[in-house]
Parts: structure tokens; sequence; C-alpha cells
């Protein structure tokens, strides 16, 4: 059984490296969209939301504001007003970024902001494919009903995983298709009506990233170098 020795032991064991940097394997772990330009976009990001005199505001605020483009796109695809939909979901992505952005420059982290930014993040990945479901159920089109239920079910298991695999001291940022990739593929295709292959994608990278993330956790627990623990420590966690 898990014990509170075992749980110290585990605390105590090193963090494998984060995405984009090399483990002590040598091995390169993959960066995400986010990972790779995000923080270099802040200094211009920042400087837009001075220039409206945005930069007061909290960083709560962009999150809600997010989360309410989301739901605003999701109303307009059910109106069949796709293009406008895109265009809603490109600023809910942009709210996503400046709330960030806020919160690293002007020291405005905190616990409860980033629970909440997950959180929310769920609620609007979800209700942009409830609505695409609505709209192929009205269209009575089996095939894509059930093609859009198993991209959610992928977009709920990636977050999932990662936070599952961080309970065990294990950052989980690998994989192809995060948050980002997601919200600019969803923009795409309502922009252009590309939405079919466009799930077709999603289908395939979501659950793609999921056993990426299953793999290297997987790796990490059995890896002497990365944890020092006994391997049935960590497995009686469950």
């Amino acid at each position: 059984m898990f014990s509170v020795k075992n749980l110290s032991s585990l605390c105590s064991s090193p963090l494998p490296a984060v995405a984009g940097t090399r483990g002590r394997t040598g091995e390169r772990f993959p960066e995400m969209i986010g990972d790779k330009i995000g923080h270099r976009l802040d200094p211009y990001l920042y400087h837009i939301l001075k220039t409206f005199s945005a930069e007061q505001g909290s960083p709560n605020l962009f999150t809600f504001m997010g989360f309410l483009a989301t739901l605003a796109a999701s109303l307009l695809i059910l109106g069949d007003l796709w293009f406008f939909a895109g265009l809603a979901i490109i600023l809910s992505g942009l709210f996503d970024l400046f709330d960030g952005v806020l919160a690293r420059k002007l020291g405005k982290t905190t616990a409860l902001g980033s629970f909440l930014d997950s959180v929310l993040d769920r609620y609007s990945d979800l209700l942009l494919l409830l609505a695409i479901l609505i709209h192929y159920l009205k269209k009575e089109e089996p095939g894509f009903i059930l093609l859009t239920s198993f991209v959610s079910m992928g977009t709920a298991l990636i977050p999932y995983v990662r936070a599952k695999a961080e309970t065990l001291q294990v950052r989980c940022t690998i994989g192809l298709m995060e948050r980002a990739e997601r919200i600019i593929l969803l923009a795409v295709g309502a922009l252009f009506q590309w939405m079919e292959p466009v799930l077709w994608i999603l289908a395939i990278l979501t659950h793609f990233t999921v056993l990426q993330r299953i793999y290297y956790v997987w790796k990490k627990i059995r890896s002497p170098l990365e944890d020092e623990n006994p391997k049935s420590e960590i497995l009686n966690l469950k």
C-alpha cells in the first residue's frame, strides 16, 4: 500500500525535463506552439494592451472574456454563421493569450487564476465541440456525429493525462495537439468551412497525443535515471 513515507520519497524525486529541453537520457522533447512562440510575443501583446489602457485590468477578466467569446462562437455555429464563428474563436484565443501576458508582466500570476483558466479552457473546448455536434445532429449526419464525439473524447483526455501525470511528479507537456493547435484548426475549419477535414485531423491527432503522453509517462516512471523510487510504489498510487 502507498504510505506517507512513499509520498515523501516520491515528492523529493526530480521532475523530468520540460518540453523543448533535453532530459537526462539526452532525448529531445517536442515543444507546443505556446512553448515556441508564446512568451516571445509577450512584449508585443503587452504593448497592445497598453495602447488600449487595458494593462490595468485583471487577468481573470480576460479569462472570462475568452470564455464569452467561445460561447458566442458556439452560438454562431448553431446559427450556421461559420465565418463569424471562426472570428470569435480567434478572438477567444487572443483573450487567452492576453490573460497570460498580463499575469506574467504585472506579477499577477496566482494559483486561483491558473485554476480558473484551466477550468474555463475545458468548458470552452467542449462547448465548441458540442455546438458542432448539435450542428450535425440537425443535419442528421451520423458519421460526423460519431466523429465529433471521438474528437471530444481526445480533447478531454489530453489535459486529463497531463493532470494525472503531474500527480505522479511527471511534467507532461509533450504532444502534437495541445490547446493552441486545436483552436487554430477549429478557427480555420470555421472560417473556410473546412470543418469535416479538420475534424478528421483532430480525431487522429488528439488521440495520438494522448498515446504520446501515456508512453512518455510510462517511460519516465520506469526510468531509473528519472525516478529513483521502486516502480511498485508509484503503481500503488492508483
